[in-house]
Parts: C-alpha cells; structure tokens; sequence
C-alpha cells in the first residue's frame, strides 16, 4: 500500500507543477516546476514515514507540499533572473 501512496503522490505533484506552470502563477518552465514539486513531495512522505507527522491523506500532503514549494522557494529567483535579462536588452 506504501508504494501506491508514494507513486500516487509523486503524479499528484507532476500535476500541480504543471498547473501552476500553465496557470502562471510560476515562470520556472515546466520541467523544473515538475522536479521542485517532487522534491517537496519527497520531503514530506519521508517526514510522514519517519516520524508520523502529516496533513491529512497522501494527496493531500503532496498538493500541499508541492504547492508550497513551487510558490515560496524558486519564484523569485525566476523573477529577479528574469528582470536581469529584460535589463540587458
């Protein structure tokens, strides 16, 4: 049951990455937007395996993780990398 979860959750974050990339509310691309929620979604299935510590079911952990780290982590360096780049021109 462990590894339908963690399967599960890891497409739950597939998902919510591309999401918020096609939305707009990041401008990473899609493919790391992808990768960073994975991360997340990693970070929080073995935070709930080691120590039992958790939101509520499986996917609900992975939307949460994933969104979280896709809004607070790599948007503003996307920003900022952005600006420099519109400033050379």
């Amino acid at each position: 049951m462990i590894l339908f979860s963690f399967f599960g959750s890891l497409m739950i974050a597939g998902v919510v990455g591309f999401l918020f990339e096609k939305w707009g509310w990041t401008h990473n691309g899609i493919l790391p937007s992808v990768f960073i929620a994975w991360g997340a979604v990693l970070v929080l299935f073995f935070i709930r395996s080691l120590f039992g510590l958790t939101l509520g079911s499986p996917g609900l952990d992975a939307v949460v993780g994933s969104a979280a780290a896709l809004i607070l982590i790599p948007t503003e360096y996307a920003t900022h990398r952005r600006k420099r780049k519109n400033d050379r021109r």
